[in-house]
């Protein structure tokens, strides 16, 4: 990836990258290695050599499981014939690359991850903000008594229905194959 290319990541693009592993928000080692125009080998290497900075909180290794849940998200049948389970970085775990990948591209690459990071927060805490006024409202109609109206119950109908889209239910996934 030559470096006028890199710099035209879009941020859906780098968003794309971005997973929930153990309540994290981690990129695995393999995309930010590709977004920084490295071989992943590289990228790892440099974490080793630098392993103080990387505390687990920073960054970890995905389990086995983990590894089949992600790879039935891209519904592939293989990772690239991978030996080792991927490193995946959390927010600060990327923050902290930039440290130890120091070439010009790599720490402009890095400002664009951590602007995404921003705007998926705020994406996230504008939907928290959503579903708090939600409640509010729900609680104060049904602070009005027994008896509602046909509009009442149609507006507490159409609040459960955006609470579930702003904060779906878990569903256990059923595996795919056999």
């Amino acid at each position: 990836m030559s470096k006028k290319h890199k710099l035209e990541v879009e941020e859906e693009q780098i968003l794309e990258k971005i997973h929930w592993i153990r309540g994290h928000k981690v990129m695995l080692d393999q995309d930010l290695a590709l977004l920084y125009g490295i071989p992943t080998k590289r990228l790892n290497e440099q974490v080793n050599r630098n392993r103080m900075r990387f505390p687990e909180d920073f960054m970890f290794q995905v389990t086995p499981n983990e590894l089949q849940i992600l790879k039935s998200q891209f519904a592939t049948s293989s990772w690239g014939g991978r030996r080792k389970l991927p490193n995946v970085f959390t927010e600060h775990g990327v923050l902290m690359l930039s440290s130890v990948l120091n070439s010009p591209a790599a720490i402009a690459m890095n400002i664009r991850i951590m602007r995404v990071y921003v705007k998926f927060r705020s994406i996230l805490s504008a939907n928290k903000e959503l579903l708090n006024k939600l409640e509010k409202l729900e609680h104060s109609l049904m602070l009005q008594g027994e008896r509602h109206d046909k509009h009442e119950m149609d507006i507490l109908v159409l609040f459960d229905a955006i609470k579930q889209i702003i904060n779906p239910p878990n569903k256990p996934r059923k595996p795919i194959g056999y």
